[in-house]
């Protein structure tokens, strides 16, 4: 994604590639995991997104 700017670079140089070391530590974590669960599918199922709350609390559409 960043990986041709310039302010990219610079960051590499100076702190190592973060992001390609974040890829690869949670590789190794699925992996391990992978392991322990082999039964799980990957990536794990989803957890349902909670919806957001509308003004007036959890009051059902057209109760107000």
């Amino acid at each position: 994604m960043f990986h041709e700017t310039p302010i990219f670079n610079r960051l590499v140089a100076e702190r190592g590639d973060v992001p390609a070391q974040v890829r690869d530590e949670a590789n190794r974590v699925r992996d391990q995991l992978s392991r322990v669960l082999p039964s799980a599918p990957w990536p794990v199922a989803s957890v349902p997104r909670q919806r957001a709350h509308a003004p007036g609390g959890n009051l059902p559409p057209g109760s107000l």
